[in-house]
């Protein structure tokens, strides 16, 4: 079997010192975040998970507090132990924001500028780049709506890695299936590498 990029030992710990908060939205395809989590981790990167209410219900915080060795955020309010502002301060600390499963409904509100949850609240105050990996129906991925959405995102700079094809959860064939976790994990890596660090004073 050939090994895919991410998983050549060459990579090594080559993400050591950068930091990533990845937003985990509420969608099948949430389980797939658990492979990109452990990969970057893996790899030496520092990973910070927040989840919508909807995520929760599919992959549990405590996988991906066992993952990260990190507490997990899930809300806006103060939590146990942890007494920063979360809607800024993790981003403050990030060189990139990922959301994977990023959903129709969290790329309407990422278009809109609403911040009604701690996901969409951390996207509006951010200090990092935006990485979104779409996952949704296909239908609801084709919709006019939903286009424009990503379009406006696009042209405000957020980097898109774009859905496959494939079969869905709902049993559906077409687009709109969320990528595999290599191809996240490799396109995270490409952003990161451009550039420092940015606890060694990196460029945002």
């Amino acid at each position: 079997m050939t090994a895919t990029p991410s998983d050549q030992p060459a990579a090594g710990r080559d993400l050591a010192g950068y930091e990533v908060l990845v937003g985990v939205g509420g969608g099948i395809a949430a389980y797939k975040v658990c492979q990109v989590v452990s990969r970057l981790v893996q790899r030496g990167c520092g990973v910070t998970v927040a989840m919508t209410d909807a995520g929760t219900r599919f992959v549990t915080p405590l996988t991906f507090q066992s993952l990260t060795h990190r507490q997990v955020f899930t809300s806006m309010w103060q939590t146990e132990g942890y007494y920063d502002p979360q809607h800024l301060a993790l981003t403050e600390r990030a060189d990139l924001f990922l959301v994977a499963p990023a959903t129709a409904n969290l790329i309407g509100k990422f278009a809109c500028g609403i911040a009604d949850d701690l996901v969409s609240t951390l996207m509006v105050g951010r200090a990092c780049p935006a990485m979104l990996a779409p996952a949704m129906n296909t239908r609801m991925w084709e919709n006019p709506v939903v286009h424009r959405n990503v379009k406006a995102l696009r042209e405000l700079g957020y980097q898109f890695i774009d859905p496959a094809e494939g079969y869905l959860a709902c049993g559906a064939l077409g687009a709109g299936r969320m990528a595999e976790p290599e191809v996240i994990v490799d396109q995270v890596a490409g952003l990161l590498r451009g550039r420092s660090p940015r606890a060694d004073g990196g460029r945002q």
